[in-house]
């Protein structure tokens, strides 16, 4: 019989192992040996931090659309020059690149956009004015274009170089008086001629992409209905052109007070949307032509109003139904804010705002974001156009695909404050190359993903939100270096640690390639370039995209995600049935 104070062999049979540990470290320190011994942890203490990943291969949860990564580009390159570089072979040659997308044109100015069938007024233009050396180079843009790179039929120019640094210099002066009309809200009008449509047209058609053209809505008869006799003379120019155009009609409804002093409702928008839709079938050209809108703000209680007031009018009328988004003020933005979480849940709650209005009113009807950017205010210098923004773009991209967003527009392909993806050298940024990857490799079939040990155990009165995300999707059909049937994971990591994910179930033992996107440099979160597997990303020489290399890993080995990082992984030959077919 044991002894009363005697310990039941069962717990000694589990302190045996510590108890051999506590003999070892009391020998080494006797022995006078300070080094610390390395321990092996208990194996229900390890497996937190490895992560457990499946995906339910059987069937979408979503479907977005081919277009889902798409473009826009702000009238403001109208005022300050830019519009006539859009034939640059590179600006064409990076927007290919991200084809197939729609081009959305359209911002702030949109409402103060008179359309003139005016082929050439720089050379009507007496006197030397804001384009005082437009009227100097405008034939030499004229000749480069025309030594054409004749593929479709495109324009597509060598600009020389000092042509490019002149227009940068007259950019840099625009670009002053642009901020003033911003920041006091005052625009001034634009005038887009028909040479100027002709070269967006251009621009568009050369990249692969569908043009998607916002009519001015400010311009208002007596009764305050829509005067459409400008937007007239614009449609019937384009379809003499044979242009394969989608329309919109104003931008952000909701500023017309703080814009113009000018009250719109939803009602009498949803009216303007039925006249428009009513012209737009008079000519045969656009008579079946999509009609997408009302291009609202953030949903906040006044925009809800006017959303509900515009569906009940004209819910069916159009298309898709669309809003905007920015995450931040860009006056005030600082690089910690790119990396909270609860910056980057924000859109998801006006996700499902918008889905409330829309599913009341017209179930069914697409949804799309339009304008989205990391800042608002045009953006900030090294921030928004910076490594550190791609978490923002990244998630986004994941969030509103697993929401049911059918495209989302990004604001702004080129020139564009500091939100664009190339800069005014023409050079790609961090976003660009990550909406590259994301082209290359994300499909529009989304799958639901599984998870083992990604959160913490909440603490009473603290909100655990995920500083790891992870999607996927079926790989795009586009790609030719992999079969029907992989599947693409896109990965942020926001830990300032790095994080092991197993692949179990049907991914388990499979053959994965790596493409692991971090900052070039010594700038880090603020680096306006990227390295991808550690090889720098540019242009190559001759003025071609370079091939995204992946880096092979083993099969059946733990994915480590380094810290602050973005990566893709796709999983080879997985035979999912949900990518199997289109």
């Amino acid at each position: 019989m044991p002894h009363p104070s005697s310990c039941p062999p069962g717990l000694l049979a589990l302190l045996a192992p510590w108890l051999a540990l506590l003999a070892h470290l009391s020998l080494s320190s006797q022995a006078g040996d300070r080094r610390a011994v390395p321990v092996e942890k208990p194996p229900a203490v390890k497996g937190r931090t490895l992560i457990l990943l499946d995906v339910n291969t059987k069937s979408p949860v979503r479907v977005t659309s081919e277009n889902f990564l798409s473009l826009q580009l702000d009238p403001s390159i109208i005022h300050d020059g830019w519009l006539d570089f859009l034939s640059s072979r590179r600006l064409v040659t990076l927007a290919r690149g991200l084809a197939p997308a729609f081009l959305r044109f359209a911002g702030k100015r949109t409402d103060f956009l008179q359309f003139q069938n005016l082929k050439n007024p720089a050379k009507s233009r007496g006197g030397p004015g804001p384009d005082y050396y437009l009227k100097n180079y405008e034939d030499d843009i004229v000749r480069s274009d025309i030594a054409l790179d004749k593929q479709k039929g495109c324009k597509i120019a060598q600009h020389p170089d000092i042509m490019l640094e002149l227009q940068r210099e007259k950019a840099a002066q625009m670009h002053l008086v642009l901020l003033k009309e911003q920041f006091s809200n005052t625009y001034s009008n634009l005038t887009l001629t028909a040479r100027s449509l002709d070269k967006l047209y251009n621009f568009a058609d050369c990249s692969g992409l569908h043009l998607i053209f916002a009519l001015n809505a400010l311009r208002r008869n007596p009764d305050n209905s829509w005067n459409s006799s400008n937007a007239l003379s614009l449609l019937k120019y384009s379809a003499s052109k044979k242009y394969n155009i989608s329309w919109e009609l104003g931008n952000e409804p909701n500023n017309y007070r703080t814009l113009t002093g000018r009250t719109m409702n939803g009602s009498q928008l949803g009216k303007d949307y039925i006249q428009l839709k009513s012209l737009l079938q008079l000519i045969r050209t656009y008579a079946r032509t999509s009609l997408s809108g009302p291009s609202i703000g953030r949903p906040r209680k006044n925009v809800i109003a006017l959303l509900e007031g515009f569906m009940k009018v004209a819910g069916r009328t159009v298309d898709a139904v669309t809003w905007q988004h920015y995450y931040i003020d860009g006056r005030v933005a600082k690089v910690t804010d790119f990396l909270k979480t609860r910056l980057l849940d924000t859109l998801s709650d006006q996700i499902r705002k918008i889905q409330k209005v829309v599913n009341t009113y017209a179930p069914g009807k697409k949804i799309w974001l339009e304008g989205i950017g990391a800042t608002s205010a045009g953006g900030t210098n090294n921030l928004s156009d910076s490594y550190a923004a791609g978490f923002l773009w990244l998630n986004t991209l994941g969030m509103l695909a697993n929401q049911g967003i059918e495209v989302v527009m990004r604001h702004s392909f080129f020139d564009h404050g500091h939100n664009h993806l190339v800069d005014q050298n023409f050079n790609p940024l961090p976003d660009y190359w990550l909406s590259l990857l994301y082209k290359r490799l994300v499909g529009p079939r989304v799958l639901a993903v599984h998870v083992a040990g990604l959160q913490r155990e909440p603490r009473p009165g603290r909100v655990i939100r995920d500083k790891l995300r992870i999607y996927a999707h079926c790989s795009s059909s586009h790609s030719h270096s992999y079969v029907r049937g992989s599947i693409t994971l896109y990965i942020i990591n926001l830990h300032r640690s790095r994080k092991k994910i197993k692949l179990v179930g049907t991914l388990r033992d499979k053959l994965v390639h790596q493409y692991l996107l971090q900052p070039h440099g010594t700038d880090g979160l603020h680096a306006r370039s990227v390295q991808l597997n550690g090889q720098p990303l540019a242009m190559a020489d001759d003025g071609t995209l370079p091939e995204l290399k992946p880096r092979p890993l083993r099969a059946g080995r733990t994915l480590v995600v380094p810290p602050l990082t973005m990566s893709f992984y796709v999983v080879k030959n997985v035979n999912a049935l949900a990518c199997r077919y289109r």
